[in-house]
């Protein structure tokens, strides 16, 4: 029982167990434990990970899908009204419960026609921050579309509607290519429906 013990004791601790006269007694051979160092992370590497999730979000942010808000010329008046009728005396008055702050957020829902989205949900401590959220217009426009509707500058001039080359579709020279060895590929899902691909011929391979 004392060789047990102590070869379990030393397996615990990660040593060597090399003494073969106890194995042999017990009719095994000797065996070598050994426990594998774990890898050890820094604070730096973690942070630097999280900037660059955190970079890569904010790139696609247009490519969310949100709703476009406009607020009405009196939404701070009919949110205050709201207020009252809920109990609240004033505007720095803070939602006692999550469940009191569920149901006023859901009135103004039904109210204005818009939902605050899960992102925001947490800065909405108090009916002032209620009433600027839905004082705030939410514009869902791209840029590359807002550009069309302003003045540019004479010297700048953006094609939005561009003239992709396919020599089936080709009226200017009659489907002869300046590049006869090289191909038009649509890599996007959304422009597939727009533009046609084009795979050139080779001659090798």
């Amino acid at each position: 029982m004392a060789a047990i013990a102590r070869h379990f004791a030393l397996w615990k601790t990660g040593q060597h167990f090399y003494n073969t006269s106890i194995a042999r007694g017990f009719g095994v051979s000797a065996v070598t434990y050994s426990k594998k160092k774990k890898k050890s992370t820094t604070k730096t590497g973690g942070q630097q990970q999280l900037q660059s999730v955190a970079q890569s979000l904010a790139s696609r942010g247009f490519l969310r899908s949100n709703q476009p808000y406009t607020p009405p010329p009196n939404v701070a008046s009919q949110i205050q009204e709201m207020s009252s009728e809920a109990g609240y005396s004033s505007p720095s008055a803070i939602f006692p419960t999550l469940n009191d702050k569920f149901s006023f957020l859901e009135d103004c829902r039904k109210k204005f026609n818009y939902s605050v989205p899960n992102s925001l949900l947490h800065e909405l401590s108090t009916v002032q921050d209620v009433i600027e959220f839905y004082e705030s217009p939410v514009n869902t426009t791209l840029p590359m579309d807002t550009i069309k509707t302003e003045d540019l500058p004479e010297n700048l001039h953006i094609q939005s509607e561009y003239v992709r080359f396919h020599p089936e579709e080709d009226t200017m020279f009659g489907g002869v290519s300046a590049f006869p060895k090289s191909s038009t590929l649509v890599t996007g899902v959304k422009y597939r429906k727009k533009y046609r691909g084009h795979i050139a011929k080779t001659s090798w391979p």
